[in-house]
């Protein structure tokens, strides 16, 4: 072989190993450039991250795989290290999490509210604006309700909501059969207790974005609204670093600074089905 030849394949050589270590360089910069969050289903199903994720996207490179389950489970994910960001809606549960260190702070991002859902000819009287006494309603007439059970923010909420009604003593978790013998529990997210609703006539208590979004309404109805008790606010944090060196909670604090932002803020301002309005920014409330 002359000495052309073997220059040539040395030559070729060379680029192909450059070749792969560009390749190996580019794999890990994509790897780097990918977050996981855990969140809620409400967040998931009322089709807020299929608005607001494409817009971070666009803004910073970043993309983010969701992981969308109850608000207890996807603390408990972040607690072993599984999520880079925790993006929920139950205040204290997520301020417990920040005192015990698997986040440095907690920032709340945007609010919404629950609505009380039941059958339209609502056989118990439980329309109005008064959720606690809906609830002593429902359980004095054995009506069929059903509770998420999932350790969800929304599940939280409708247990601390029974714990006001005065059918246990207070502070006090209510047994289940002080709600009445309707009251069932399905650990199920918030669009398939909807369902379950839809198809027994049962009442529930729904976070309004996924309402909002669900399509199989027939037979219910909005019953009660606007009682202050059903706000529900939802906080963002980054996965303690600290804890987990190996998240990539450099790319999970853009993702809290963007969404936090007025170009965030904004995005989430503007998600609306039907003309209405699902989600409010208050990250001002900082």
């Amino acid at each position: 072989m002359n000495l052309f030849l073997k220059q040539q394949r040395a030559s070729a050589g060379i680029r192909a190993s450059l070749a792969v270590a560009v390749f190996v360089i580019a794999a890990g910069a994509a790897r780097a450039e990918t977050i996981t969050m855990a969140s809620t289903t409400s967040t998931e199903q009322s089709g807020l991250f299929s608005h607001l994720l494409p817009a971070f996207r666009k803004a910073s490179g970043i993309d983010v795989k969701v992981v969308a389950v109850g608000t207890g489970q996807a603390i408990d994910m972040a607690k072993r290290g599984d999520a880079d960001v925790l993006f929920v809606h139950d205040t204290a549960a997520e301020e417990k999490f920040v005192a015990e260190g698997f986040s440095a702070r907690r920032y709340p991002v945007m609010y919404n509210d629950f609505v009380l859902v039941g059958p339209q000819a609502d056989p118990v009287v439980a329309k109005g604006g008064d959720i606690v006494g809906a609830l002593r309603k429902i359980a004095a007439a054995n009506a069929p309700f059903v509770s998420r059970g999932d350790k969800s923010g929304t599940d939280a909420a409708e247990r601390r909501l029974w714990t006001q009604t005065g059918v246990a003593e207070a502070a006090q978790p209510v047994p289940n059969e002080r709600k009445g013998a309707g009251y069932k529990e399905c650990g199920c997210g918030m669009g398939p207790a909807l369902n379950i609703a839809a198809s027994s006539g049962a009442y529930v208590l729904a976070d309004r974005g996924t309402w909002l979004s669900f399509k199989n309404r027939d037979g219910l109805a909005v019953l009660v609204e606007g009682d202050k008790r059903l706000f529900n606010q939802y906080g963002v944090m980054v996965v303690s670093p600290a804890k987990f060196p190996l998240l990539n909670s450099q790319g999970a604090q853009k993702f809290v600074d963007w969404v936090i932002s007025p170009a965030g803020q904004q995005t989430i301002a503007a998600y609306k089905i039907g003309g209405e309005q699902l989600f409010f920014p208050n990250a001002s409330a900082n």
